[in-house]
């Protein structure tokens, strides 16, 4: 996975058209000749899809729904003001320390833990995303296809395949490289100042989404300075997002220019912005680490200590096995900040921890009542009632999430397994089905549809419900293509026909802290 990390913000460097790229697993659509049309937001979003399935089955996305809940929450903040309503976008995080974030097509747009560690604060972390939501406005890859020679578009699809081939197949890093190597020879210098070009107007329109989210549009200067700070005077301390978006002391000084004479409304850190954080920084560490040893000054009521600190402590508690100590720390916390869904949602993951599952479930109750249709609440709710014994209800929740409020990967897979436990079998394997259709393998989720269809005792309405979902998902997989031949033995089919408890247990594993 090290070829896909290192080399994915060199594709959005180059900003070239991606063409059919005939490597294993690949649901490319085919765009034409670089004389075609540019491709189309349809097209740009399989794309994007494809890339993030590959970073996804690589292990490299965070599947954290505290985290991702933030992150889709501040990205659609922004996005809500960027003035163009044609795109859709999905923010998510990437199991990486190094300092970089990158837009894909298709409007998906991840971010570093490393990144989001090293901003100072919301404005910095707001401005890094602004500035990849204009990409994606401004449409620069699609936009490239005019500008950009067949050599151009080689080289982009090149590359393309060597990440989706690094990714999928195995593919030793060292052959992944060369082909990456030999792709870069084929850019030429026009494509180079175009991509130029593209970083100053994502600077121009990402300082006015910032600004007018009611963020310090400062916040993207400020964190343009602090990458050179990183740089040092090496090539390999140089961040990842300096590579990919190059900084200078001028587009600096532009950008500072733009954000004064704007109006500079004093932000201040959301408390997610700031739990947000720390729950990063302590998901990011091995697990050998020494957890207990961290946040010394959260440890001793004679050293100040901020709620971060805390809530960060209590975190690495859980993580080295003594939920009980976490589980007074977070019912302070609760007891001065009750609007806080984090607190609520650790202090149930620590009763659960701890076996004290009654009071996990009144936890999570009663958060339940305040956060409806919180994604995390939800899912650790379920958890909870999966645990107690309950896992009708558990799917009864699980599904009324899934039906208001656009579905994650992991949140389809959840819903499945609950369905599962409760003795639906037929469900369990239609909402895996879904899982596969959002993480971008149709193939997968035709074949669990097809293992739905063969679940005994189906009524009418369900098999015509079944069909008609295989009928709309083969329209879109391309000629040739058949479910079975995907579904080998490197993508076992979960096995829904072990035990309830079986079930409960994987749901257990996935979502604890």
């Amino acid at each position: 996975m090290r070829a896909t990390r290192i080399f994915l913000p060199l594709l959005l460097t180059i900003h070239g058209a991606v063409v059919q790229a005939q490597v294993p697993g690949s649901d490319l659509p085919d765009i034409g000749t670089p004389a075609s049309t540019t491709l189309s937001l349809q097209d740009e979003y399989k794309i994007g899809l494809m890339i993030v399935r590959s970073l996804r089955d690589a292990g490299q996305i965070v599947e954290d729904p505290e985290i991702n809940e933030y992150l889709q929450s501040l990205g659609m903040s922004l996005a809500s003001n960027a003035q163009e309503g044609a795109h859709r976008f999905t923010f998510f995080a990437v199991k990486d320390s190094g300092i970089n974030a990158f837009a894909l097509p298709g409007g998906f747009i991840g971010v570093n833990a490393g990144l989001v560690k090293a901003t100072r604060n919301e404005s910095e972390l707001a401005g890094v995303l602004a500035h990849e939501i204009a990409h994606v406005t401004q449409r620069h890859i699609a936009r490239s296809v005019q500008n950009a020679g067949r050599a151009n578009l080689a080289s982009a699809a090149a590359i393309l395949a060597a990440i989706l081939i690094g990714a999928t197949t195995g593919m030793p890093s060292d052959a992944v490289m060369g082909t990456v190597t030999a792709a870069q020879g084929l850019a030429a210098q026009q494509q180079i100042n175009f991509t130029r070009s593209n970083e100053i107007e994502a600077d121009r329109v990402g300082i006015g989404i910032l600004a007018a989210a009611g963020f310090d549009p400062g916040g993207m200067p400020d964190f343009f300075w602090t990458l050179q700070q990183h740089g040092g005077s090496g090539d390999r301390n140089i961040p990842d997002l300096l590579r990919s978006h190059p900084v200078t002391t001028e587009r600096i000084a532009e950008t500072r220019d733009r954000a004064n004479k704007l109006d500079r409304p004093r932000h201040e850190d959301s408390t997610s912005y700031t739990l947000i954080r720390e729950r990063l920084a302590v998901q990011s560490l091995p697990p050998e680490a020494n957890f207990r040893d961290l946040y010394h000054n959260a440890q001793s009521a004679d050293l100040p200590s901020t709620d971060g600190e805390l809530y960060g402590r209590s975190l690495a508690l859980m993580r080295s096995d003594s939920p009980e100590q976490a589980i007074p720390i977070l019912q302070d916390l609760l007891a001065r900040r009750p609007d806080v869904t984090l607190y609520h949602v650790a202090l149930g993951q620590a009763f659960l921890a701890s076996g004290r599952v009654d009071a996990a479930r009144a936890t999570l109750e009663k958060a339940m009542s305040l956060f409806p249709r919180s994604v995390p609440v939800t899912l650790r709710y379920a958890e909870a009632l999966m645990r107690d014994g309950d896992p009708k209800q558990a799917h009864i929740v699980l599904l009324d999430l899934f039906n208001n409020v656009p579905p994650t990967p992991e949140q389809a897979r959840y819903t499945a397994l609950a369905a599962n436990a409760a003795g639906d079998v037929a469900d369990a394997y239609y909402y895996m089905s879904e899982y596969h259709v959002i993480s971008g393998n149709l193939a997968l989720a035709i074949d669990q549809l097809l293992l739905a269809q063969a679940v005994p005792g189906l009524n009418d309405v369900q098999r015509e419900r079944f069909d008609a979902r295989i009928r709309e998902l083969q329209e879109y997989l391309p000629k040739g293509r058949h479910a079975r031949e995907i579904a080998g033995p490197e993508n076992p089919q979960p096995e829904y026909g072990r035990s309830s408890q079986n079930s409960a247990n994987r749901v257990t594993h996935r979502v604890a802290a």
